[in-house]
């Protein structure tokens, strides 16, 4: 599956089994012409529904002074149901620095294609008309604060919206400045992650980590697309059967915490790994040590549950 240029896993839903557009746009002005005539939920300043007629205007123009962050969801989609509002309240709070565009896939198909959204909650931030990051899954409201500060830095360094949350001045930089504001890798990475070609993006984050090892961005990336590659190539129920039937296979269990991280179960994940390590020793607890370290780049350093999974990881090591 092609994934986002950046990305997250929590909650993913697959859209491949959906109903044909035309039934979803029906489906979609019922939904609409009934909200509207109960008058439920007035419409917040910094909150808009965007269709394919007007996200020329509401997010590719705005984007150009404006931070937009598109919201792709649908009625059915559960995790978008914990997300949205997560969203919609940080969008209110934000009151501007950031505007929150809603799209609904089921009545906005065109646009779900053109984001290549095969599942959603996806999240997309767009600033001066270019997609500049993403991530998928109802993800907790502490790592989308984390992730909409980063995004609101590559904002600044181009020029888009202001600190004190007032919409800034148009920026002077074209369409490929987000590549020179960038440091070196990241444009290569998200090209090749776009296109879903997860070994040259790995390839150009390995080169790019080569050069900054530090960069906890690349490392995160690269953490990500290693899992995308690895869960591809599992078949799961064998999994699930072989480390059923053996508690103390680290691969079998490594496997099946990747499955389950990839699911939204991280800290399902985390414990699997840490009872791997508990029951094994030597190389093969080096080894489910290693992998649950490398599961941990997936996230950001202060994440609470990456925190927790830390503290067990180090009572069981000393």
């Amino acid at each position: 599956m092609q994934q986002p240029r950046d990305f997250s896993l929590y909650g993913a839903v697959d859209l491949g089994a959906r109903q044909a557009a035309a039934q979803r746009r029906e489906q979609a002005a019922e939904r609409s012409a009934k909200a509207g005539a109960s008058g439920d939920g007035e419409a917040s300043a910094f909150v808009i529904d965007v269709t394919e007629e007007t996200f020329n205007t509401e997010v590719a123009a705005r984007s150009r002074t404006t931070p937009v962050i598109v919201d792709l969801w649908a009625d059915w989609c559960g995790p978008c149901k914990q997300l949205s509002p997560v969203l919609e309240k940080l969008a209110d709070e934000a009151a501007g620095s950031w505007v929150l565009a809603r799209i609904d896939v089921d009545a906005n198909p065109r646009l779900a294609q053109a984001f290549q959204a095969q599942s959603i909650p996806m999240v997309v931030a767009i600033i001066g008309g270019q997609m500049v990051d993403a991530f998928l899954g109802a993800m907790p409201e502490a790592q989308v604060r984390q992730w909409l500060t980063q995004v609101l830095a590559v904002a600044e360094q181009l020029g888009v919206g202001s600190a004190d949350g007032a919409p800034g001045a148009a920026p002077q930089a074209g369409p490929d400045a987000l590549a020179d504001a960038m440091p070196p890798g990241y444009a290569e990475a998200q090209a090749a992650m776009e296109r879903g070609d997860l070994d040259a993006a790995a390839s150009v984050l390995e080169k790019a980590l080569a050069e900054t090892p530090a960069d906890p961005v690349l490392k995160s990336w690269l953490a990500q697309v290693n899992l995308i590659r690895r869960v591809g190539s599992y078949d799961e129920t064998a999994a699930r059967r072989a480390a059923a039937a053996s508690p103390g296979d680290v691969g079998a269990q490594t496997r099946v915490a990747d499955i389950e991280l990839a699911a939204g179960r991280t800290e399902e994940a985390f414990d699997r790994l840490l009872g791997a390590i508990r029951r094994t020793s030597g190389e093969e607890r080096d080894r489910a040590r290693l992998h649950l370290l490398e599961l941990f780049e997936i996230f950001p350093p202060d994440d609470p549950q990456v925190k927790k999974a830390r503290g067990q990881l180090t009572a069981l090591l000393f």
